[in-house]
């Protein structure tokens, strides 16, 4: 397992690195994880050109057709995140006060977040409006012909992205599907050739548009200047009834938009593909877009089950063959429904579970997370792109009791036992864990309520008893490993001596000590350098052509 990930790793490194790599065939060998992540991956297959059978890296007639998917799976992932913030009833949203508790309740905080959380009521009440306008009614411009309006809001999704991770990334990338060649051409300074008079007509449409998009948000959120506040005031002016009423009367006709749209991609494409000269060119042009537009159709079609879950009635509307082609891949992940941040938790102080260890039962010691807040004077970390699995799990742990989470106990046990493995999740550099010598001979863990302190980063107040105090062969111990099948059933395995295992150890070796984010951010830097110079050079032998190019024709001239 470890050597298949070494591998994954490197790959992904060199796909990053070699141009000729980024193929269908090689995203289709890479394995990937999480729901966004899953789908986003299956795309790339499509969406990537075959060229280590082909050999040819020209763009092809039906590439417009793949990469609209992408454009559609941004719009679900947005249109939906907004719109079950307010079906879920959260109260906090629809008293446009979640952001009020967002920035020190997320799962893994930065210091950008504490300064953010200072910020005025007022200031995160028309925040949370934007969030809305963004969401629900910012995406359905995602497919409009008017290119400055998708600018516009790739940048506004751009300021917004949150610290989660490899998300943001992922996100950003598929906001890169809202833009064009016209949009390359507008950065590199070459002329479009448009009219002027038709320039001044999308001008004026973007105006129509931006203008009833500004007013629906004053009448729908009461928007209004308070000069007591220096700000503005806002509230929600719609109920909850006719919210719903909205998504009843909006959610087919988004079917039937990405229906009409993919349908336009879909004939665009098979007329260039006719244009091409050459009867074999086009025949396998023609071939391709045949295979490209089955799988794009049926990516489509699957992916309006998880979008009907927003309203139950448009769900239960569509027609049962969709549903049961859904059913027959669901197991593989290609399309998801996704929600972020559906309800707002951490209302009153995030609940932090803090582990103690103690040799005595009576001095214990706290275990310190390399990321998640616990040290009230210790700034929160920036990890991003890295995903530390296990402070994520202890956020999602003391949302509840211990028993919801039973790999709990596994943790417990381990470090009763003073596995090294798990010693290094919670701390990269052993020596800062309090028990590194000699594992403790006592655990347990309180949860406390942590907020934002103006004087230190944190202050926390005491919870209640998440785990109580256990040491190895402890009956509850016991009991817990027995219900959840955690006891150990086979004796260690003695390590082997083979090649492949002293390769894995001697990697594994080197970068023992190094926070995972460290070696995250270096490898990207230096992926980004290597980029940049071969960009430079290739530029540098394009310019030596052209050249040589206008030598000859000068001479030709003379001649």
């Amino acid at each position: 397992m470890e050597l298949l990930c070494l591998l994954g790793a490197l790959l992904s490194l060199a796909a990053l690195l070699v141009e000729a790599l980024r193929d269908s065939l090689v995203f289709l060998c890479l394995g990937f994880s999480d729901s966004l992540l899953l789908e986003t991956g299956f795309l790339t297959v499509l969406v990537a050109p075959l060229t280590l059978v082909r050999g040819s890296r020209g763009i092809r007639e039906h590439d417009s057709m793949t990469f609209w998917l992408v454009r559609w799976l941004l719009f679900r992932l947005m249109f939906v995140s907004g719109a079950v913030k307010l079906t879920s009833r959260c109260p906090t949203w629809w008293g446009l006060t979640a952001l009020t508790y967002h920035y020190e309740t997320q799962c893994i905080p930065t210091p950008l977040a504490w300064f953010a959380h200072q910020l005025p009521v007022w200031w995160h009440k028309l925040s949370v409006v934007a969030t809305f306008v963004i969401e629900i009614a910012a995406p359905f411009l995602f497919f409009s012909p008017l290119r400055r309006l998708r600018t516009v809001l790739l940048q506004t999704l751009i300021i917004l992205s949150g610290n989660y991770n490899f998300f943001n990334l992922l996100t950003l990338t598929l906001c890169l599907s809202l833009l064009d060649n016209q949009h390359v051409n507008f950065w590199l300074r070459v002329s479009a050739g448009s009219s002027e008079r038709w320039s001044w007509i999308c001008y004026l449409l973007e105006l129509v548009v931006w203008s009833l998009i500004i007013f629906g948000t004053i009448v729908l959120f009461d928007l209004q200047f308070d000069p007591h506040k220096n700000g503005f005031s806002s509230r929600t002016a719609f109920t909850f009834h006719q919210f719903n009423q909205f998504l009843k009367a909006i959610t087919i006709p988004c079917i039937w938009m990405g229906v009409l749209s993919l349908t336009w991609e879909m004939i665009t494409s098979i007329f260039r593909c006719a244009c091409v000269s050459g009867f074999l060119t086009r025949f396998w042009g023609m071939f391709q877009w045949s295979v490209f537009a089955v799988a794009a159709a049926f990516m489509f079609t699957i992916s309006l089950v998880p979008l009907s879950y927003v309203e139950h009635d448009s769900h239960v509307r569509l027609w049962p063959a969709v549903r049961q082609a859904y059913d027959l891949v669901d197991r593989l992940q290609l399309v998801n429904s996704y929600g972020l941040f559906r309800r707002m938790t951490g209302v009153g102080g995030r609940p932090e579970v803090v582990l103690e260890g103690s040799y005595d039962g009576v001095t214990w010691k706290e275990i310190e997370f390399m990321y998640k807040p616990g040290n009230v004077s210790a700034p929160p970390a920036v990890v991003t792109p890295h995903q530390p699995r296990l402070d994520w799990q202890m956020w999602f742990a003391a949302l509840g009791a211990h028993t919801q989470a039973p790999w709990f106990t596994s943790l417990v046990y381990r470090l009763l036992q003073g596995k090294a493995d798990v010693i290094e999740l919670i701390q990269t550099d052993v020596s800062q864990y309090p028990f590194h010598q000699q594992p403790p001979t006592y655990v347990r863990a309180h949860r406390y309520r942590y907020c934002s302190h103006q004087a230190r980063w944190w202050r926390r107040v005491y919870d209640e008893e998440f785990y109580p105090m256990v040491h190895l062969g402890h009956t509850y111990l016991e009991n817990m490993l027995s219900r959840y099948g955690l006891k150990d059933k086979l004796p260690p395995r003695h390590p082997s001596n083979n090649t492949v295992v002293q390769l894995l150890s001697w990697t594994r070796s080197q970068v023992k000590g190094i926070p995972a984010h460290t070696i995250i951010w270096t490898m990207l830097a230096c992926s980004a350098t290597w980029c940049f110079l071969m960009g430079l050079i290739s530029n540098k032998n394009h310019t030596a052509v052209d050249l040589i190019d206008e030598d000859s024709r000068a001479v030709l001239v003379h001649q």
